[in-house]
């Protein structure tokens, strides 16, 4: 019994942790997946023909021929052009007359057609005409004719001419539709573009940091990864307000001042611009993955190699990248799904360039087609699994360790080296930089472009431009009201998801539950899947979920905290078990020993230890609050709104003042949510060298970078 009591408070805690992590992760995801496959809609006109043959087999012959033949000759003239129209794409061939012409035009051009088609497509069709003609017109009046055949069910279906179904449909419209055939195509041409730069472009970074290529390494390292903290299409907006049609470097300079171009025919629209967009967006995420590898490199292996005779370049090549390997897969594959899934930056900058994220943007936004926005979101994981899969076939017998504690290599860098490692660094700085100067003087500028005199009514939300002020038109959206909202949702998600990823941390780790490695996988299936896949998810799982209006979440701020915090709660969990893995499991168990309940033992032994990992939890769940775009902006209402998409719409709409004011206030507050976590690290670390000598694992670098 005293057994029972004891294991009972392990077995509810786990059980409520991995009913969470299976209602807010693995529904939503599982609800992708079938909301996928779920066909409902008018019948493709071949199902539409066997379900309305199938009704006419049910009546006795004479019957049959001489209701066809009365429907036939009754039928009017615009009845007779779609019924061929539709015979024709039965017959496997498309119409080529002017479907939007008027109805006489097209009876002779319909009969042109006819005329010129080969003797068995012409049969073809013409053994479809009537049918087509009875499945487009008449096909109630048939389903009323055999209704008690048919029955309930097959009368609905029949009448209606729609169905709901199980079915592949979705996913073969990307072949079948030459729009998403072209999309998919840009998709995957960027996807390969961005990695082919980025990657490259990071591992330079990377490698002039950590093997002495460019000065001033620790301040060069915080300014390349300061976008991470960057609003949606920051870097989109910033490049629209620099080489774009009313740049201030294409039109203001280069064309107005210098006469040298035409801006609107040179600018960055399209997919170069798109490109340059997502390189500097997904570089910062890429020098981690390649810094962390780069860091811990042993460089007396450069040294030994330089000893039998190896020259710089020698050693970079088959020293150097060989171990950087692992990380630069994992590069890869990070910069492929981004640039997959990411449609802020083409629906800004490559106006005339489709990609599968934007359809899915517009799907569900503009057409509340669900369904295929699934299958769409499908379609994007299956390229980076099977890139996934290609890279991890590479070398995948090899070892890439080179030893336990690193230690910087003491050769000197070749001069031309440093110099070229130091130019990129400064291109790559000065760009980040005139991005923030950009956006900082976008926001007290009057109209972009056209007026540059200074006003705050951007961030009053007053209307400052013209033909809208005093209008009302996106008052909503104006000034700094959703940028405490978006304050307030991080305030609310950044404590509970930080607390919430010790509580799992400290479940797998101690309490270690027979379903642990199922609360792992889930906890990591976020990092691993776009979050536009997660933000369709919940609009699919949580509508009305069980059938149950009560229990819905859309259009409330909930769903919004939700999201944010499932979505980023992997960080929190994996700082934590590392902290736990580096702690003595017998601090645990002595203060077991003495007494301490499972909470106590939590509150006043474990969370203690933990205190960095949930700091950093905590900040990046609230960060990404006020950041994120691309699962929020399928979940936000008319009376819940964020920030973060208030700026895509106003870039997205040419308003680059308001989207620049919002996006400086939002920096602020990332920036101030980081200063206050270094300066609580900071405290702690200097009360605990006060109290003691030994020392606890120190915030993740994450924070203190």
């Amino acid at each position: 019994m005293t057994r029972l009591l004891r294991e009972l408070p392990r077995a509810l805690v786990s059980g409520v942790v991995a009913l969470l992590l299976i209602v807010f992760i693995g529904v939503p995801i599982g609800a992708v997946l079938v909301e996928s496959v779920v066909i409902s809609g008018p019948m493709p006109p071949v199902r539409l023909k066997a379900i309305t043959a199938d009704a006419l087999g049910r009546l006795p012959e004479e019957e049959r021929a001489a209701l066809i033949r009365r429907w036939v000759e009754t039928a009017t003239e615009a009845e007779r052009v779609e019924a061929a129209a539709t015979a024709f794409q039965l017959a496997g061939l498309v119409p080529s007359w002017d479907r939007k012409a008027p109805y006489s035009d097209q009876a002779r051009a319909m009969e042109a057609a006819l005329a010129t088609l080969p003797p068995q497509d012409r049969e073809q069709v013409a053994q479809n005409r009537s049918i087509a003609h009875v499945m487009l017109h008449k096909r109630t009046a048939l389903a009323f004719r055999v209704k008690a055949q048919l029955g309930q069910q097959g009368f609905d279906t029949l009448r209606n001419g729609s169905e709901a179904r199980w079915g592949l449909d979705h996913y073969l419209k990307v072949f079948q539709d030459s729009y998403l055939r072209n999309a998919a195509l840009n998709s995957l041409s960027l996807a390969a573009l961005s990695v082919m730069l980025t990657v490259p472009l990071a591992f330079a970074l990377a490698y002039g940091i950590n093997c002495g290529g460019i000065p001033w390494p620790a301040a060069m390292r915080g300014v390349f990864l300061m976008p991470l903290v960057a609003p949606p299409v920051l870097i989109a907006t910033a490049t629209v307000m620099l080489f774009g049609r009313r740049g201030l470097v294409t039109y203001a300079l280069l064309d107005r001042g210098f006469g040298l171009i035409d801006a609107d025919e040179t600018n960055l629209y399209g997919l170069f611009g798109v490109v340059l967009a997502q390189m500097l967006s997904f570089m910062p995420a890429t020098l981690i993955i390649l810094d962390n590898v780069l860091r811990r490199q042993d460089g007396r292996v450069d040294e030994a190699a330089a000893g039998l005779g190896a020259g710089h370049f020698t050693t970079f090549r088959h020293v150097t990248l060989p171990l950087a390997w692992p990380a630069l897969k994992r590069a890869i594959v990070l910069v492929f799904i981004m640039s997959l899934t990411d449609f802020g930056n083409p629906l800004i900058l490559g106006r005339d360039t489709p990609v599968l994220a934007g359809i899915i943007y517009d799907e569900i936004t503009a057409y509340r087609n669900t369904p295929l926005a699934a299958a769409l979101c499908v379609w994007l994981i299956i390229p980076s699994l099977l890139l996934y899969l290609g890279l991890e076939l590479l070398g995948r017998r090899k070892g890439y360790a080179s030893a336990s504690i690193a230690a910087r290599s003491e050769l000197p860098m070749p001069r031309s080296w440093r110099i070229g490692l130091t130019v990129i660094a400064g291109i790559v700085a000065a760009l980040i930089f005139a991005v923030y100067g950009t956006m900082a003087l976008g926001a007290v500028t009057r109209v972009w472009g056209t007026d540059w005199s200074l006003t705050l009514g951007y961030f009053s939300g007053e209307g400052v431009n013209i033909g809208l002020a005093g209008t009302g038109y996106g008052s909503s959206e104006r000034g700094l009201g959703l940028v405490w909202e978006s304050l307030r949702i991080g305030l609310i998600a950044g404590p509970i998801g930080g607390l919430l990823a010790v509580v799992i941390a400290y479940v797998v780790e101690r309490l270690r539950p027979p379903g642990a490695n199922l609360i792992v996988f889930l906890v990591l299936v976020p990092a691993i899947l776009p979050g536009i896949i997660f933000g369709i998810g919940y609009i699919v799982a949580f509508n009305v979920p069980l059938g149950i209006p009560a229990l819905s979440l859309t259009g409330t701020s909930a769903i919004l905290v939700i999201n944010i915090l499932f979505s980023n709660i992997f960080v929190g969990v994996l700082a934590a078990r590392a902290a736990l893995q580096r702690v003595d499991r017998s601090i645990d168990e002595a203060a077991e020993g003495l007494g301490a309940g499972l909470v106590s033992r939590f509150v006043n032994v474990t969370l203690p230890i933990l205190l960095p990992a949930l700091l950093l939890g905590t900040l990046y769940v609230f960060i990404d609050g006020l950041t994120t775009l691309s699962s929020v902006i399928f979940l936000v209402s008319g009376n819940h709104k964020l920030a973060s998409v208030a700026i895509f719409n106003h870039a997205n709409s040419g308003e680059y003042g308001y989207a620049a004011a919002k996006s400086l206030v939002l920096l602020a507050f990332a920036l101030t949510a980081i200063g206050l976590a270094r300066l609580i690290e900071r405290q702690r670390e200097a009360g605990r060298q006060r109290r003691s000598p030994a020392a606890l694992p120190g915030l993740p670098s994450a924070i203190s970078r």
